[in-house]
């Protein structure tokens, strides 16, 4: 057991960190008041081979591993939390499905435009009466003519209008539950397809959230994505992938609030001396050092789990690693905002932003209960 980065590991690691800190953190404030999605620090990571990491040369992936995703998201996201979730959802919850389960002409059509950063991914399974019980999925695919035809509304959508190609899920056969789900691959300009509402959120405010509406929507009928019926097992296997960006964008927001903890504390003076020399203070960052370390180590055995391949032993780690690591998030930025007092609940420093953005982390990609159920259903077989 080693738990030294590899050489490659650390190029990611310290490509990603000074993109960040150069490009995404002098902007984050004002791009999150201005709710302005990162178009160009998107378009330059495709550069760099961040929007395809994990998927081969052959798609211009950039062919790295997933311990190399899961660092690259949790960088991103100390500077800019929303560019973090952009990347992975992108990466995990886009490019994924289609690369496990489309056939080679749909790999080579989609894959090199979106590992490239040209063209942006989303992913359509939430809708407003099917959250955690996709069974619930109201959205219809009929076969018309040779065609499909999409008619239903998906909400909560990361990446949704700023998507040219979205994945989505689709109920093909009325009573069969979980088998009567299919998936589908859309391309924005699809005659019936839209963007609807733009979610006002609470927070990641540069991250693009909105509805996608499928209104007699047709599709070539191959771009039905896996077999018919196989719509609830793809998504399952790709909402692994993504707990495991989520895990480690709140890991990096973790890291982000620490540090600005840290350097507060040193500067700011109460009875003399700075408030890093009480030791309620220090309590504070042994415990944030402490949650952060443990989340980190999670997430990456996680990400190493995740090469292997096998979703059976991989699946608990990465709803232990997500729970751990969104949860821990809360409680580090919560901790951070305190050592800051009245300043952190300002607008003045970033760690209001920090809270605000750490808090959708127990949520989406599966809720922390959700993700119980899923290691207590893995841990009672």
């Amino acid at each position: 057991m080693d738990f030294k980065l590899s050489e490659e590991h650390q190029m990611i690691k310290d490509m990603c960190r000074k993109f960040a800190d150069q490009v995404l953190k002098p902007k984050a404030t004002e791009y999150n008041k201005q709710h302005k999605f990162p178009a160009k620090a998107i378009q330059q990571l495709g550069e760099m081979g961040i929007m395809g990491v994990v998927y081969p040369e052959e798609y211009n992936g950039a062919g790295m591993d997933y311990i190399s995703y899961a660092i690259a998201v949790e960088e991103l996201s100390r500077g800019g939390a929303s560019t973090g979730v952009t990347v992975s959802a992108h990466n995990s919850l886009c490019l994924s499905p289609i690369y496990y389960f489309g056939t080679e002409e749909q790999k080579k059509k989609y894959l090199p435009k979106l590992c490239s950063g040209e063209h942006i991914g989303c992913f359509g399974i939430t809708e407003p009466g099917a959250g955690s019980d996709a069974s619930g999925t109201a959205t219809r695919a009929e076969r018309k003519n040779g065609k499909w035809v999409l008619n239903g509304t998906k909400s909560f959508i990361t990446n949704g209008g700023v998507a040219s190609v979205a994945v989505v899920m689709a109920k093909t056969s009325k009573d069969a539950g979980h088998k009567g789900l299919s998936m589908f691959i859309v391309e924005k300009g699809t005659p019936g397809f839209s963007v609807g509402k733009i979610e006002d959120k609470m927070g990641i405010l540069s991250s693009s959230t909105t509805e996608l509406v499928f209104e007699d929507c047709e599709i070539p009928e191959e771009n039905l994505l896996g077999k018919e019926g196989q719509g609830f097992k793809i998504a399952m296997h790709t909402l692994d992938g993504g707990r495991v960006g989520i895990a480690a964008q709140a890991v990096g927001i973790s890291q982000a609030a620490m540090e600005e903890a840290i350097a507060y504390a040193k500067i700011r003076k109460q009875f003399d001396k700075s408030i890093s020399e009480f030791q309620a203070i220090q309590w504070m960052i042994a415990d944030m050092a402490t949650d952060i370390e443990a989340a980190r180590l999670l997430t990456y055995q996680a990400a190493d789990m995740m090469n292997s391949g096998d979703r059976q032993k991989y699946s608990k780690y990465c709803a232990i690693a997500k729970l751990f690591a969104s949860e821990a998030s809360h409680r580090v930025t919560h901790k951070a905002l305190q050592i800051f007092g009245g300043y952190g609940y300002t607008t003045e420093y970033p760690m209001e932003r920090y809270c605000r953005d750490a808090r959708i982390t127990e949520i989406y990609e599966g809720t922390s209960e959700i993700m119980r159920l899923v290691i207590s259903a893995n841990m009672l077989k």
